[in-house]
């Protein structure tokens, strides 16, 4: 999962420390994302850089899609740098990476991590959104080339952040995904208990354009409420562009509304995927 609300929420909180405002007021949870440390994630980046065949995992979205990686493949996707303005509060989102790491029986390990760099009012380098999840295909469809919805489930923890929460949380995820010739459609709902032991509830639309495009149009409706925190209702409008089975670019611009306030921002990034020397791919995202 991608998150915002949270990000929304640290931009406040720095906001009352400059103006000598409670800064409890502002406390709030970052939400359900995956890796173990931002460090492996970008070490893990720059092995795949080097390696990487001819990936497409799922940006970029907040939502993801009910299919995994191949055994023994290894997918990256990579932001270097987006924009996040809140009012006249702006942030860089980057870099931000997820690593997926198939296994057999349709299983897969999501690690993830961003950075978030504060420009106005500017403050410390954070390491946001760690985590670790475990995602499985728990009905095959349409997305493993059978018929019928694909179905999946991705649960993990939340972890400690570097400069923000300290705690640690967790996640439930359930994701229908649905390809037909004019396009695709994933449904994901998620519950989590946020690394301050809130509850948090995540709903959200992904619709994509046909598979067969080169580059696809795509976009995105979600709706989230972190219990006595925030409510976030957000839109986002983009396109991939599909290189090949194992390469893929991406770009995003959203709009939400962050208990009344505006929020906007842009993404752009790739996905890329490699074969470990003990697999071969036999499936296409």
């Amino acid at each position: 999962m991608r998150c915002y609300s949270a990000e929304i929420l640290e931009q406040q909180r720095r906001r009352a420390r400059v103006h000598g405002d409670d800064v409890n007021f502002f406390r709030g949870p970052r939400l359900h994302c995956g890796s173990f440390s931002a460090v492996s994630v970008l070490v893990a980046f720059c092995v795949g850089a080097l390696w990487a065949g001819p990936a497409a995992a799922y940006r970029p979205f907040n939502g993801t899609d009910a299919a995994v990686a191949d055994p023994n493949e290894v997918e990256i996707e990579f932001q270097p740098v987006g924009v996040l303005a809140h009012d006249s509060d702006k942030s860089l989102v980057g870099p931000w990476a997820v690593l997926n790491i198939g296994f057999e029986n349709r299983w897969e390990a999501v690690f993830e991590g961003k950075g978030i760099i504060p420009v106005s009012p500017g403050g410390a380098f954070e390491i946001a959104d760690p985590g670790i999840s475990l995602k499985h295909v728990l009905v095959p469809g349409s997305l493993q080339d059978q018929t019928g919805p694909s179905i999946a489930t991705e649960f993990g923890v939340l972890l400690p952040e570097v400069n923000g929460e300290q705690g640690v949380g967790a996640t439930l995820q359930g994701i229908v995904s649905q390809r037909w010739d004019w396009g695709t459609i994933h449904f994901n709902v998620t519950a989590s208990l946020t690394r301050e032991h809130n509850g948090d509830l995540f709903t959200g639309l992904i619709i994509e354009g046909p598979s067969k495009w080169i580059v696809r149009p795509v976009a995105e409706i979600f709706y989230e409420d972190e219990v006595n925190q925030a409510h976030t209702i957000s839109g986002l409008i983009g396109a991939i562009w599909q290189v090949n089975d194992k390469l893929s670019f991406d770009i995003g611009f959203r709009h939400a509304v962050t208990n009344g306030s505006n929020v906007n921002e842009i993404r752009a990034g790739l996905t890329v995927g490699f074969m470990t020397p003990f697999g071969r791919p036999d499936h296409k995202r």
